[in-house]
């Protein structure tokens, strides 16, 4: 958690940096410092208010957590498919050999191999055990299986709160940015007693900066999380099929 804050507050730094340095330079406007007319993208995000380096920052946090959730999932979901793997297993429990079918599960190397060597333990181990029947055996085993996937779905699912809550979020807060720039419009006009071109401009370039980053940032995070969920339901399937596999395989070769 404290790590996570850590990012959160390293992004808002650097946004507003990044904002109150490079976007702020007149280099990026025809006017120089009186910065009311920009003459590249720089200038014109500048000119969209506050609001800006705010959603500069969900930006960030997005894409900081975008890359954390990646490294974790594709490391999760192994080197080798859920039904390759799963076919591999079953074939070594058909013949008896466990140690086979543990040493696949180093091959696969991620989460459904983590719960599917946890149970072949298990599952070595009930071989040879005397004081239970064979229900209370597969028992044992699915326990084992329910224990080690308690442990290894919340590491997958850790942190996709920030990408949902992004989704939503940053629509708000473009919405917000764009009703600023429109009442800043409106003001300006109103002060001005007459349709004043400028600052009619930078009420709606800063209503149209905020929108469009608003907007772009929300569709990244929605794709990134429906993405990280696929995946993530994949490796539930494998697990769940894997529990499965080790209780069928128990019942049919030591009744």
């Amino acid at each position: 958690m404290l790590l996570n804050l850590v990012i959160v507050l390293i992004c808002i730094a650097v946004a507003h940096v990044i904002f109150h340095t490079v976007f702020a330079s007149t280099s990026n406007f025809s006017d120089g410092a009186a910065r009311h007319q920009p003459k590249n993208l720089m200038g014109t995000m500048y000119l969209g208010g506050w609001v800006v380096p705010i959603l500069m920052s969900t930006f960030l946090v997005l894409l900081s957590f975008l890359v954390e959730r990646a490294l974790t999932i594709f490391k999760a979901r192994g080197k080798v498919t859920n039904a390759e793997f799963i076919k591999k297993v079953q074939f070594h429990l058909a013949s008896k050999n466990v140690d086979a079918a543990i040493s696949e599960c180093d091959k696969q190397a991620g989460s459904v191999g983590n719960v599917m060597k946890a149970g072949l333990k298990k599952y070595k181990e009930m071989i040879n055990n005397s004081e239970f029947d064979t229900d209370q055996k597969i028992e044992q085993i699915k326990k084992e299986v329910e224990e080690t996937t308690a442990l290894e779905l919340p590491m997958l699912e850790k942190n996709l709160v920030f990408l949902s809550t992004i989704t939503s979020g940053a629509t708000l807060l473009g919405l917000f940015g764009t009703v600023m720039g429109m009442i800043r419009a409106f003001a300006a006009m109103a002060n001005a007693g007459a349709p004043d071109a400028n600052a009619l401009a930078a009420g709606i370039s800063e209503a149209l900066v905020n929108t469009a980053l608003g907007i772009g940032t929300s569709f990244i995070a929605m794709l990134a999380y429906n993405f990280f969920t696929t995946i993530i339901d994949n490796v539930t399937f494998g697990i769940d099929e894997s529990g499965f596999t080790l209780e069928q395989s128990f019942k049919a070769n030591y009744k």
